[in-house]
């Protein structure tokens, strides 16, 4: 099977019934990144590729509380990193932020997410290729939902204007996300020579 298609429930691995066994501490925020978080944050959970320089970018924003890098979008529960990148999961590398609204519009969120990868290329990011490097929005409204499908639009007439390609971003309610190993979690501040394969089109996104 190609790691560019989307494998059938029949073919997709077994998984298991109990969670990893993680950290509950974030290594540069120092708080939960499971919760319970309070009440006035929110969640978004956003899929741009290679989920390490990601989670990078958004912990540096003001307003967000806390990140933690995770899978979602699959069939296997409590999938590990290598069964992820066999393809036989579903899953793509994601990056929950949780934020203060009354510090950070989700539309900043939305404009910061188009424009530090390409939406464009399907199953792939760059040189990193498979369905786990999909580009997503997870949300967890219809209204949220709506001003999504909004920006995408919006992000879309400025990269027909540059020329680039049709947004291939899947956009839908919030699913089950299953935190990634220890190691994954903070892992550019762990290791700040690692890889970051973030790469934007180039093209503006006229919102936030």
């Amino acid at each position: 099977m190609s790691k560019t298609e989307i494998v059938s429930h029949e073919k997709a691995l077994k998984g298991r019934h109990e969670p990893l066994g993680i950290d509950n501490i974030h290594y540069v925020k120092g708080v939960s990144i499971k919760g319970p978080f309070a009440p006035h944050l929110k969640e978004v959970i956003v899929a741009m590729g290679c989920f390490w320089g990601v989670e990078r970018l958004f912990w540096q924003l003001d307003g967000v509380y806390v990140t933690a890098v995770g899978y979602l979008g699959g069939i296997t529960p409590n999938p590990t990193y290598e069964e992820v990148c066999s393809g036989l999961t579903g899953h793509t590398e994601g990056v929950l932020v949780v934020y203060d609204p009354a510090q950070l519009s989700l539309e900043h969120i939305l404009k910061t997410f188009w424009e530090n990868h390409d939406p464009t290329q399907g199953m792939r990011q760059g040189g990193d290729i498979g369905t786990q490097y999909r580009s997503g929005l997870y949300l967890n409204s219809q209204d949220e939902i709506l001003r999504a499908q909004q920006s995408r639009s919006l992000y879309q007439k400025a990269l027909t204007d540059k020329k680039l390609g049709a947004i291939t971003t899947e956009i839908r309610p919030s699913e089950p996300f299953y935190y990634a190993e220890t190691y994954h979690q903070g892992y550019l501040a762990k290791n700040p020579g690692g890889y970051c394969g973030l790469k934007g089109t180039g093209a503006f996104c006229p919102i936030g």
